[in-house]
Formats: C-alpha cells, structure tokens, sequence
C-alpha cells in the first residue's frame, strides 16, 4: 500500500507544477475512468488489499453536478475471497474549472464479500450488501482529454456478513462529449460561434436584434438594421448608420456628417442660423450684412454706414460730379436787385443738386449768398444771408435733409465782374 501513496504523491506534486487546466463541462459532458484501488477492511478480521480495475462513467448535468456509476475489483490479503463494488454516484465539483479541481460524491449500490460456489449472477455470495458510498477526490488535468484522478471513499455495508470499509482509487479519467459546446444543435465543428447559443441557418451564431443578421457579422447587434448597415440601423435612411449619424432623424449627406444643409452653404442645419439663406461658416452660416447697401460687406467695409465703393475700401469716393457741378461757373443762381426769388433757372440748379446729394449721401454742402455794392454794407449781409436761406429752403422741401446743407453770407465782400453778377448764391463742398 505505501507504494500507491507514494506514487500518488508523486503525481500530485508533478501536476501543481504543470499549467494545465480541468473542464467536465457542456462541451465535454462525459468522462471515463480506469485505475487500481485499495481496500480497508473495518471489522474484528480486518485487512487491506490493493486490485484492478476500478471503473467509472460520469455525465455531467450543469451547475457542477454530475452522475454516473463506478465498479471496483479487489482480493483482500490473507483471504481467497474476491471483493467487488458496484455503485450509482452523484459528484459535485468544487470548483467550475482549474487545472485542479476537488469534487465530492456520494452514492449507493452494492459489495460483495466472500464466494459462494453455488450462487449466480453479479455476486455470487451470500454476504454481499447494500453499501451507502461517501467520499473526496481531486481531477488533475494533465491534457486536454485526459486528468489524474485521486479519490478515497468511506463504504458503509452494515448487513449481516459485512463490514464498513474504506476505499482509495487512483487513476486515469478521460472526458468526451458530443462536441456541441453550446448545445444549440450545431456541432463545433460546424458551429462558427460555438460558445454562444445560436441558430442553425447561421451556422450556430445568434442573431440577437433579430434583423436577419448574425452577431458574428453585425455591427449593432443589439439594434436591429439593414445589411447595408452591416446590421446597424439607418433611422432617416440616408446611408448613414444611426451610430455615425450626428442627425440620426434627418436625412443628410456624408459630407455633413449626416445632417441636412437646406441652403446649401456647407454648414449643416444644426449648426446653421440662418438654415435657410445660404451664409458663411465664419458667420454661423448666416450671410455677412451690408449695412450700407454698397456691395462691400460689412467685415471688409471699412465705413460700414456709409456707402461707398469697393476700390475706396467701402468708403465713399471723391463726389466727382458733385464737384464738378460746384465749381462750375454756370452752378449759380442770379437774384434781382434786393429781391430774394428763385428763378426758372435757379430752381433747375436745385433739381440737379438734389440728384447730386442723393448720388452722394454723405456729402454736405455749403449755401454762399453774396450782393452787389449798392446799398450799404449792412443791407447786403442781410440781403445775402436771406438768399442763402431762400436755397437751403428750396433744396429742403425738395427731399434734403437740412442737418446737410448749412448757410454763410458774405454781402459785397466778393463782388464779380458787375452788379447783376454779383447778386448770386454760389455752392461749396463742407468738409469732414
């Protein structure tokens, strides 16, 4: 018997050092064993005997547990009779898996004690027993298929003829199975997902968002979707997958990552305040105003209120027409002698001033009355100033504002060629 110890040590030290790892499982649900056993016998003729085989067939169930039945033969020292064991075992493992698994079993079945020539069957004796069976072991992996096996056991067989007794095997196990790890009814061979529960017409694999697509080739397996998609779902079907949509619910282009562009701009509607007028980016995708109605936008305007030209950086230009019209010998406008009336010919000059200072709206202007020397000198300052104001009041009731007109009178103090010349009211440009 202590060779069998030490052999069984032996074992166990070498499979701690190995790396291997134990599995009895859904995969390989059976295992088989062979090895030698060693019986104690418990009673006033006790003895101890070590024989072959001793035979095992467990299934495993789940949840750790297994079934089976296991047979041993044995011959006791210093005895002829034979002993045999047959039992039926529920085994528990310990652990699930590891390169070293304990397990537990108890069973029930039979043993048989002495020979009885004259009886048939299994057990032929008369002093065979109803054995209650409770015991320990360890599998030990030492491949994929197979494992050491230890195990001691204590036999219970009260009856007449019997006695109790303790039992060690050790051995050799070997596990199988149906190579269906999953047990959806595709073999592993076939199986494409063989740990994962699936279908048949997907090889195995499951379809969890039930969208026709395996999960193995889906992309959003837990949303349902369209093949294109590879499985992934397209809300507002713009080719885009909801999960690279940044507009999932409106339809869109790829370049706006998903997202509409109404106007067309290439800012997407979300980000767009002004969705519906085609803008700039740097403006939120709005247009950029022209306060001033002068073409220049108003971030490249450097007088953004004023009209002017692009060429003059959106400020006005030189009023070229404007001064040509007031420094033009003919742009006067004649009175009578002491009379402030405005002739036929100087309300044409209005007119024409008028269209000027609306071509140039910024643009203010300077109304100049002036008299001849007849009278005295304090006569013609009032009779000019009150000529001025006649044209700022012509030129005001056609449309011009009056905050751009302004008034000076100067009387004789810029006499022309003659008299009838000199009574006139003259225009000057006020600068800025």
């Amino acid at each position: 018997m202590k060779k069998y110890i030490t052999l069984a040590i032996a074992i166990t030290v070498w499979i701690f050092n190995s790396n291997t790892a134990l599995a009895q499982n859904a995969q390989n649900p059976w295992a088989v064993g062979i090895g030698a056993n060693i019986v104690s016998i418990d009673d006033s003729n006790s003895g101890s005997g070590t024989g072959v085989p001793a035979l095992s067939l467990t299934r495993y169930l789940g949840g750790n547990f297994s079934i089976g039945a296991q047979y041993s033969a044995n011959s006791i020292d210093g005895s002829a009779d034979d002993f045999y064991t047959i039992d039926g075992i529920v085994k528990y493992n310990i652990v699930k898996e590891g390169k070293v698994i304990p397990y537990l079993f108890a069973g029930y079945g039979l043993s048989r004690f002495g020979n009885d020539k004259n009886a048939e069957g299994m057990f032929p004796s008369k002093e065979s027993a109803r054995t209650t069976v409770g015991g320990a072991g360890v599998n030990i992996r030492l491949s994929d298929k197979w494992a050491a096996n230890l195990s001691t056991s204590m036999r219970n067989a009260s009856e007449k003829g019997s006695s109790n007794h303790l039992q060690h095997v050790v051995g050799l196990s070997y596990v199988f199975g149906t190579g269906d790890a999953d047990g959806d009814g595709v073999s592993d061979k076939k199986d494409t997902c063989p740990d994962v529960p699936g279908l048949k017409e997907f090889n195995g694999c499951p379809d969890t968002d039930g969208d026709g697509i395996p999960d193995n080739e889906d992309s959003c397996p837990e949303e349902a979707g369209t093949a294109e998609m590879k499985g992934c779902p397209d809300t507002d079907g713009d080719g885009i997958a909801d999960g690279d949509d940044a507009c999932p619910e409106a339809a869109g282009s790829a370049e706006m990552g998903g997202c509409p562009d109404s106007d067309g701009d290439s800012v997407a509607d979300k980000d767009d305040k002004c969705p519906d007028v085609a803008g700039e980016a740097a403006n939120n995708g709005c247009p950029w105003p022209d306060s001033d109605g002068d073409g220049v936008l108003d971030k490249d305007d450097l007088c953004p209120n004023v009209a002017g030209v692009a060429e003059n950086g959106g400020c006005e230009a030189e009023p070229t027409k404007l001064i040509e019209f007031i420094t033009n010998s003919e742009s006067k406008i004649y009175f009578g002698t002491s009379s402030v009336k405005i002739g036929k010919s100087g309300e044409g000059l209005i007119n024409n001033l008028k269209s000027l200072l609306d071509e140039y709206p910024d643009v203010n202007i300077i109304v100049q009355g002036h008299a001849s020397d007849d009278g005295s000198e304090s006569y013609n300052m009032k009779i000019s100033q009150k000529r001025a104001d006649a044209v700022a009041a012509a030129l005001q009731a056609a449309g011009i504002d009056a905050n751009r007109i302004s008034t000076e009178a100067y009387g004789e103090t810029k006499p022309l060629s003659d008299r009838k010349s000199s009574r006139r009211v003259e225009f000057n440009r006020q600068m800025k």
